[in-house]
């Protein structure tokens, strides 16, 4: 009879260690993988929790009795496992991480070769297949290689290629690597960075791997854990800061004041460092904030266009178009030129470019956003029934709106103002973000207005 594996999560593995996810289920995965993808080479890479390597261990193991041959990381960040799925032309890439989940989680990250992400029928039958556990025979022969090294300096090279080195002033910039897995591999970057700009100064704050990650687990995303990283910006009077979650995918910024940038000002910044690197650049972006973004690739003489949030609809929607990038206010980043793939070391190289080369700080660019397109930041409530909720909000603010789109959720916009009203895939949440063109009273004023309105829905 099958185990049901409540690990599989939408997109991704993440499950309560001992509960959830163990070396057995590790290795029923690895297995399964390799078997139903026919996989002939595995790139398989893990986070710096204390069960990572073990679990790791056991995927290796399913892979290889599978007859996959497995290209081993070791330490590393998810996108070292993306670029190494392409680099290497292999045709499976496995992650062990559980990024900024609780410490007594942990999963994986899967990607195909292309270092595309799976379908939903390939994660399915994967999940079906390490389920039942109705694997083919063991074959033997599979060879397990460490490519920590090769592969890393390759990344590397890659990472610099997005920027122009004769570009990059000498700026302080702070780092908290959040004791996750950023650290190593900031390491061999800066390295680099450094034998051409030695008088770049970088401040490394938590930096070294401890599983036990004495500083709270590393999601700087969260308001309590900003001041570990701004505080230090201030001491120092550093140009900027950066802060990575658990397996550095997401990078955050704080400008030169140790203020926190949210993430729809990051996407507008690149969408304009990428306008200046290549004419008439399509850019992807999520419809939640995108007033600013538009107006910005609009300028530059560029393409704005809208995608369904999340990982899966960004990267169709890029490959679709070609487009250079594209980018969530979740942080989460992606780049054509990185095999389509989401990066949080790519970004900071980047602002670090666009400060250099615009003489403005940070925080002066972030200023001329803020101050044309002011937005709510996303606010989430409890509802009762997010379905009607958004029902009942269309029916009230669709009447005389410019425009009313159901993209993601709902989207509604007036002349000055607008709003996207969008359920949680995982909890009876929606989800409210809100911005006006310009005009703080407007935005302070519809915010209020929406708050009392789904409050009084969810009564």
């Amino acid at each position: 009879m099958s185990e049901t594996l409540t690990c599989f999560k939408s997109y991704d593995i993440r499950g309560e260690l001992g509960l959830e996810l163990n070396q057995d289920i590790a290795y029923r995965i690895g297995r399964a993988a390799a078997q139903s993808m026919h996989a002939r080479s595995l790139v398989l890479g893990c986070d710096a929790r204390e069960t990572s390597p073990e679990l790791a261990e056991a995927v290796a193991k399913g892979a290889m009795d599978a007859g996959t041959d497995v290209l081993d990381l070791g330490l590393c960040g998810t996108e070292e496992m993306y670029w190494a799925v392409s680099q290497y032309e292999a045709c499976l890439g496995i992650e062990v991480t559980a990024s900024h989940n609780p410490i007594h989680y942990n999963g994986m990250k899967i990607v195909q070769s292309g270092s595309k992400p799976l379908t939903q029928e390939a994660f399915w039958g994967i999940k079906a297949l390490a389920e039942a556990g109705k694997f083919v025979p063991e074959i033997f022969g599979a060879t397990r290689r460490s490519m920590a090294d090769g592969a890393r300096a390759a990344y590397v090279e890659k990472l610099l290629s997005f920027v122009d080195p004769s570009q990059l002033a000498p700026l302080k910039i702070v780092v908290n690597a959040g004791n996750g897995a950023a650290g190593p591999t900031f390491d061999a970057l800066a390295e680099k960075i450094l034998e051409g700009s030695p008088d770049v100064s970088f401040v490394r704050v938590h930096h070294a791997p401890d599983p036990s990650f004495p500083n709270g687990i590393p999601n700087p995303l969260l308001p309590e854990n900003h001041a570990a990283t701004a505080d230090v910006v201030r001491s120092e009077g550093a140009d900027f800061g950066i802060a990575f979650d658990g397996d550095f995918d997401r990078c955050f910024f704080f400008d030169e004041q140790g203020t926190f940038i949210p993430g729809e000002y990051v996407v507008a910044l690149l969408a304009e460092a990428f306008s200046e690197k290549e004419a008439k650049a399509k850019i992807i972006h999520d419809p939640r904030v995108m007033w600013n973004t538009i107006a910005t690739v609009e300028n530059a003489g560029g393409t704005p266009i809208a995608s369904k949030t999340g990982h899966a609809f960004i990267k169709e929607a890029m490959r679709k178009e070609g487009a250079i990038y594209g980018g969530e206010m979740s942080a989460h980043h992606y780049f054509r030129d990185f095999a389509y793939c989401d990066s949080g070391m790519i970004p900071w190289l980047l602002i670090w470019e666009l400060v250099s080369k615009s003489g403005k700080t940070l925080g002066a660019l972030v200023q001329d956003y803020r101050e044309r397109f002011p937005s709510s930041g996303e606010i989430n409530f409890t509802v009762k029934d997010a379905t009607a909720c958004l029902s009942q909000a269309e029916a009230l603010y669709g009447k005389g709106a410019q425009s009313v789109d159901h993209l993601d959720g709902v989207s509604i916009a007036y002349e000055t103002w607008r709003f996207n009203l969008r359920k949680s895939n995982t909890e009876p949440l929606v989800r409210l973000n809100l911005e006006t063109r310009g005009d703080q009273v407007l935005l302070r004023e519809k915010t209020e207005e929406l708050r009392q309105f789904i409050e009084g829905v969810s009564a």
